[in-house]
């Protein structure tokens, strides 16, 4: 399963979307976009990811440009998981 298809399984989970996350792409507008993206949903988002992937985000690198689409938020977590050689 390649790292798009684990962000959206994670994101899916995270924001109780019963299975429609898997019909997202790269460009699929998340943050404003997707009702159920909301700052409790951001933070539930932030540890799905670290606790699948492994990894642990800095403050400072999350903002609303990473959560703008599936893309950007898959990007992220691509550049976590190649600094950490996972």
């Amino acid at each position: 399963m390649n790292v798009i298809d684990q962000v959206l399984r994670v994101l899916d989970a995270a924001l109780s979307l019963q299975g429609r996350a898997l019909g997202f792409d790269r460009s699929t507008p998340l943050l404003g976009d997707l009702p159920e993206l909301d700052s409790m949903a951001v933070l539930a988002l932030i540890t799905g990811l670290e606790n699948h992937f492994g990894i642990a985000f800095d403050d400072d690198e999350l903002n609303g440009v990473v959560f703008a689409t599936v893309g950007s938020l898959t990007d992220l977590v691509e550049q976590h998981l190649s600094s950490t050689g996972a």
